[in-house]
Parts: structure tokens; sequence; C-alpha cells
């Protein structure tokens, strides 16, 4: 049995018939001369997602049934509402207006909406259509990541809004926020030392704050030596040689006299190693002290060098000496890069 059957209300099913017949008009035919204004509903509703859209109808008195669709679902007629979604209510049904409101809209509700009305000669429609806009949200991201010096790496940002958003790329390096790329994917070919740090992924639609996230890239490099400077200083003070050296993960020091490697507690030195800089102290410099020091400096992907000489006042510091220096240098390089890979 049909609704009207179990109804047994006639004008409600004389509203049904009515309203399913107006789907069989074909698409683009005009209404009769003199009623292109009536009934007339609001431009498109454009609303975010999780508020309310109140969809408006004008009428007027020559109106005597009235309904508002949703494609070819009925949602309300007159004030009965034939909708069993608990969101959409009836805001207005006054000879001039009929209105609904659709709550906590969701993007499942965007589409064409009827509004349908039944005169003394026949029904005629105007249609309104609804657009959920939706923020911006990053549901995808790569994660931080370490790569040695020269790779190449590619890292991904996916986002989802109504309208899609714009991904965009920034590096936050210490010279302040460049720009890198406006995709979801950022490819960075012969990475150098200089592009480590954070990576920060911006989503943006223009429908709320951007939706932000951040990657944070680790360069691996060997180390180099930026500071190591001669020092001079009398027989009986304190006299102390210091060595800086960058590399990522962070070096690992050792000092040298000649070929014997030094060690704290014995013959009046200590090492200390702090971060980048290492030193070594002597607290009572004697004429056996001065001469020429190697500092050297290593981790899992190479090492280096640096001569350091601790002299006495009046001494002249030249280059006689440097070819048996660098051939002393590399000697210990050697030794100790295959003594600190063995360590691994």
């Amino acid at each position: 049995m049909g609704v009207c059957g179990y109804l047994f209300l006639p004008w409600k099913c004389f509203v049904v018939v009515s309203l399913r017949l107006l789907f069989l008009v074909p698409t683009g035919v005009p209404v009769r001369s003199g009623d292109a204004t009536f009934p007339k509903a609001m431009d498109n509703v454009t609303v975010r997602q999780g508020e309310s859209a109140t969809l408006r109808c004008t009428i007027d008195d020559r109106v005597t049934r009235v309904a508002w669709l949703n494609r070819s679902t009925i949602l309300y007629a007159g004030n009965d509402k034939w909708s069993i979604d608990p969101r959409v209510i009836i805001l207005v049904n006054t000879p001039t207006q009929y209105s609904i409101m659709i709550q906590n809209v969701d993007v499942y509700d965007e589409g064409p909406y009827t509004c349908s009305v039944q005169t003394d000669n026949h029904p005629k429609t105007s249609r309104v259509h609804l657009i959920v806009q939706v923020p911006p949200q990053i549901m995808n991201i790569s994660s931080d990541i370490t790569v040695n010096e020269g790779s190449s790496v590619t890292l991904l940002c996916l986002a989802i809004g109504r309208p899609e958003p714009t991904v965009t790329w920034r590096h936050l390096s210490v010279k302040g926020q460049g720009f890198v790329s406006e995709d979801e994917y950022l490819e960075i070919s012969d990475i150098k030392r200089d592009q480590s740090g954070e990576y920060e992924c911006s989503a943006l639609n223009d429908v709320a704050a951007p939706d932000v996230r951040k990657v944070k890239i680790t360069v691996n490099y060997p180390p180099y030596i930026s500071k190591a400077k001669n020092t001079g200083v009398s027989v009986g003070q304190k006299g102390i040689l210091s060595c800086e050296a960058s590399a990522v993960p962070t070096a690992e020091f050792q000092w040298f006299k000649e070929d014997t490697r030094l060690a704290t507690g014995l013959d009046g030195v200590r090492i200390e190693n702090k971060g980048r800089i290492s030193t070594l102290t002597f607290f009572n410099v004697s004429e056996k002290d001065y001469g020429n020091y190697t500092c050297v400096a290593t981790n899992k992907l190479g090492n280096t060098n640096a001569s350091i000489t601790l002299y006495g006042p009046g001494a002249v510091i030249d280059g006689v000496n440097s070819a048996s220096r660098a051939l002393a240098c590399l000697w210990l390089s050697g030794t100790l890069f295959a003594h600190f890979f063995i360590k691994f």
C-alpha cells in the first residue's frame, strides 16, 4: 500500500503526486510568462562544515501548497516533516516565506535543493545549490628523516579540504623562512648540510586558518675543523690548545704529539671534549711541552685533523717542518679512521 493509503490524507497525496510530477518535466523547460520570479529561492548558499545552513523561499498568496526537496527526496511539505534526519527543521512558514534549516552541515549535504509550490494553476519550482566548505587538514606527512650529505630526499604532505587546499613547503632555516615548493611533494637532490633543519608544510584554502605541520631533516656530513689556533705561553704557566670541529654526528676528538696519543692525567695534561670543541690543557708548562700537536676529529663519515703549536716567548712559528707535519697527520688520520669503523 502506498503512502496515501497509510496516511488517509488526500491533500498530502496531492502534494506528493504534484511534487513527483515536477521531476518528470525535462530539464530546461521554462516557467510560464510572468512567473519567472515566482517562487524565488535565495542564491547559492555556502557554509562551512559543522555550521547551519538556512534555505529560504519567497512566496505569495497564490500558493496553496509548498515543500522543500533535496533532489527527489521530500524534506518538508508545509509544516509536516517528511525527512527522518533530525538536523532538518522548519524555520518559517508564512504567506511570504517558507524556510528550513539544516544543522551541523556535512559534505554529503551539498547539492541542489528545490522549493516547490502549488498554485491554483500548476506547480512551480525554484532551486538553490548548497555548497559545503571544509577547512584544510593535513592527513599524511613524512616523518623526520636523517640522510647523508649528497643524498636525495623526497618529503610528502597530503591534505584534504573543500575547496582543495594549496600545499606549500618552506625551509625554516636560521637565515629566515625560505620558499621551497608549492606542491604536495618536496624533492631535494644532492642535499647539502645547510639544507638541514625544519621544513614546514602549510595547507591553505581560505576557509579557515591554514593547517601547518613540520618535518625535520638531519644531514650527516664528515668533520671539518673550523678553528685551531697556535698558542704561546711561558714556562710554569697554564696553557690551553683548542680545536673546534663541525660534524654530524658530532665528532670524537683525539690529541697527538708526533705519533703518541695523549690522554688525560698523563704528563700533566687534561683533555676535555664539549660538543664541537676539544681542549688540551697544560697546568704547568715545561720546555718539553713545547712543540707541535695534532687534533684529530672523527665520525662515521670520515675524519680531519689540524696541527696546533704550543710555543714559548720569542719562538718563531713558520712552515719549515710543514711537510713532515702533514705526513704525520695523514698517517694518524688513516690509523684512527680504521679504528673508528672497527669500533662501530
